[in-house]
């Protein structure tokens, strides 16, 4: 039986990939600093943990396992990446998991280990036109992330692939895009747009009237938590050491992004435009690349992925009033 780590198990992109590897029959051993919040974790193994301590980290990575993926870092959505607020504890925090963690891979000969970058490493320069943003894999350099979050992904992956070249450390690397879906953050300050559009349009009456920062015209691409766990498996079994992209082509305003939601609520709100954190101005994935390498692409509509998720989020607000 294979045996895997789940680094950051207790979140949402991990605690989605535990089900997926025990469904493939693995054994699992899930680690992060809380427990899974919206179901059982499915772990054979769960460790509460700081992977930012080396005694956490070396209860965890043993010569036992045949792959690690590292999901854990200190992360949220533009209300918390975007505010300056935390760029210390950003910055520090998820560059100390990951050090910690590559170590320990080269120490006990991980055969394979797999890292979640995020398209915030893209340069801010080819985000500002919100109908051509330019996110290919070979567009990162000159680097000028518009965050600390993204500085930090981009640091990260130099010392995967540092790690790679010198210690011959069997790495894969995927740049997310948005990812979104059912038991991931929805109202605690970390919830990305999605689940903040589906909660707000959820407790809002209909002809209510729903806040946006911003004048909502500026784009991105957002991919449903199912495809993105596909793609990664993909990625993961492939002989390509990336960076690569993971995301969706299918590209949205912030504006028509709370339309469809609507829609699927069935509900018609006005919005109101306020300032707040934006990030860029545009951003799209490129998957021409991952297309060539894994023979593969994430191809459901957005809108199946937010009628699953609205659904989700309606629920959970309807148990929280």
């Amino acid at each position: 039986m294979k045996k895997a780590l789940v680094c950051g198990a207790g979140g949402f992109i991990g605690s989605h990939m535990v089900k997926r590897l025990k469904t493939e029959g693995f054994w699992v051993r899930g680690v992060d600093l809380k427990n899974t919040e919206y179901a059982p974790t499915a772990a054979d193994d769960f460790v509460i943990g700081d992977l930012r301590e080396q005694t956490v980290c070396r209860r965890v990575v043993d010569g036992d396992l045949d792959v690690i993926y590292q999901f854990a870092a200190d992360m949220g959505g533009a209300g918390f990446v975007f505010t300056g607020e935390h760029d210390a504890d950003i910055l520090h925090n998820s560059a100390l998991i990951n050090l910690n963690i590559v170590e320990l891979a080269v120490k006990h000969d991980i055969p394979k280990i797999f890292y979640s970058s995020s398209a915030c490493m893209y340069p801010e320069y080819n985000q500002l036109d919100p109908e051509n943003p330019k996110c290919s894999e070979d567009s990162a350099y000159p680097a000028a992330p518009d965050s600390e979050y993204g500085w930090e992904k981009l640091f990260s992956e130099h010392v995967y692939l540092s790690f790679h070249k010198n210690y011959g450390l069997n790495v894969r690397i995927a740049r997310y895009h948005n990812v979104f879906g059912p038991e991931g953050s929805w109202n605690d300050g970390r919830e990305k747009a999605p689940a903040a559009f589906c909660r707000k349009v959820a407790q809002t009456p209909d002809g209510g009237e729903i806040e946006m920062w911003g004048d909502g015209k500026q784009t991105r691409s957002f991919l449903y938590i199912d495809e993105c766990i596909e793609a990664t498996r993909r990625l993961v079994d492939s002989d390509f050491t990336g960076p690569v992209n993971i995301g969706s082509e299918e590209m949205v305003s912030i504006n028509g992004l709370a339309h469809m939601i609507m829609d699927i609520a069935g509900k018609k709100l006005s919005i109101k435009h306020i300032p707040g954190p934006l990030g860029v101005r545009g951003r799209n994935s490129d998957n021409a690349l991952y297309r060539e390498k894994i023979g593969w692409v994430v191809s459901q509509p957005l809108k199946d992925g937010l009628k699953k998720t609205y659904g989700w989020i309606a629920e959970q607000a309807k148990k929280a009033e």
